[in-house]
């Protein structure tokens, strides 16, 4: 049975410890899945610039067999104004998946709805469920166990961060956000993470000191304070998120051996320090790499392919 992936909501807390499970198979072992997608074409459509999004589903799809056909909007007619139904419905006739990095999610579900081949969310407005994949295995890999581990997420309450409040409620795990007054995530995404946390024993709790959400943490996780978009906010925001920096400072309140995380790419000397980012205890280059091999796993899982 072939699946969407719209929402790390999608998963229930089985498949999604399955999946990372999976990604790990891969990652140990890549020879065995190099036919996994064996005359299967997947269209990657990128309607917003990428680095790590569009390098990663184009390696991985290549890697296991496949053929990745990698479009933005100019490629096709899209950028003429054919609808998102159509275009998928059109698509469908010629590729086994479609991945789509966009705007809205509401373009993401419009293209689900019309398409007949598993449709993967490679980045929308409201969610960022690849990157959450990548980004768990990693902590994984790091720490063990993830259930009871404490991830703090200091910035801008974006789709990163709906994300991981739901990604870490269904690994058991404890979030803490701390965000400046009025960029909190949204609450329907906060509240869902509470509901999935009262199931696995993991919570999620808000800040707006980020040296209270840092305190005694495993995980410290920032992104950009102005997303793409945002560039026009840039300045605005740069004044009110001063203080939401991962520095010396703010790591040494975490636990002794935590981990710094960022998704990437790195506004230097804003979000995060160089000393941080550099230092020890960065991760981002690992994080940075398991996006391929989460991008193998998820599209072997969504084809039915593992």
């Amino acid at each position: 049975m072939t699946r969407d992936f719209l929402s790390i909501d999608d998963l229930t807390p089985g498949e999604l410890l399955g999946l990372l499970d999976l990604s790990a198979k891969v990652k140990a072992a890549p020879d065995r899945y190099r036919d996994g997608l064996r005359d299967v074409a997947v269209a990657l459509v990128f309607e917003k610039p990428s680095t790590r999004t569009r390098v990663s589903f184009d390696v991985a799809v290549s890697s296991l067999g496949g053929h990745p056909l990698t479009l933005s909007s100019t490629d096709l007619q899209l950028g003429r104004g054919e609808t998102i139904e159509d275009t998928g419905r059109v698509l469908s006739r010629y590729v086994q998946a479609v991945v789509l990095r966009t705007f809205g999610q509401e373009r993401l579900e419009a293209l689900a709805r019309a398409a007949t081949v598993p449709v993967v969310n490679a980045l929308s407005d409201f969610a960022h469920p690849c990157q959450c994949l990548a980004d768990l295995l990693t902590v994984r890999e790091k720490k063990g166990d993830l259930g009871g581990l404490t991830l703090a997420y200091i910035g801008d309450g974006n789709n990163v961060a709906h994300s991981l409040l739901l990604g870490t409620a269904k690994c058991g795990m404890h979030m803490r956000v701390a965000t400046p007054n009025g960029f909190e995530p949204i609450p329907q995404v906060f509240h869902r993470a509470e509901e999935i946390g009262d199931e696995t024993g993991g919570s999620v709790a808000l800040f707006h000191e980020p040296a209270e959400a840092a305190k005694d943490a495993d995980i410290l996780y920032t992104d950009v304070w102005a997303s793409m978009g945002q560039e026009g906010e840039a300045g605005e925001r740069a004044l009110m998120f001063t203080n939401y920096r991962i520095d010396r400072a703010l790591l040494e309140l975490a636990a002794p051996d935590a981990i710094v995380m960022h998704d990437l790419p790195a506004h230097r000397g804003q979000e995060i320090t160089d000393e941080v980012m550099d230092g020890p205890q960065s991760v981002v280059w690992d994080q940075a790499e398991n996006r391929l091999h989460t991008a193998k796993a998820l599209l072997l899982w969504v084809l039915d392919r593992a």
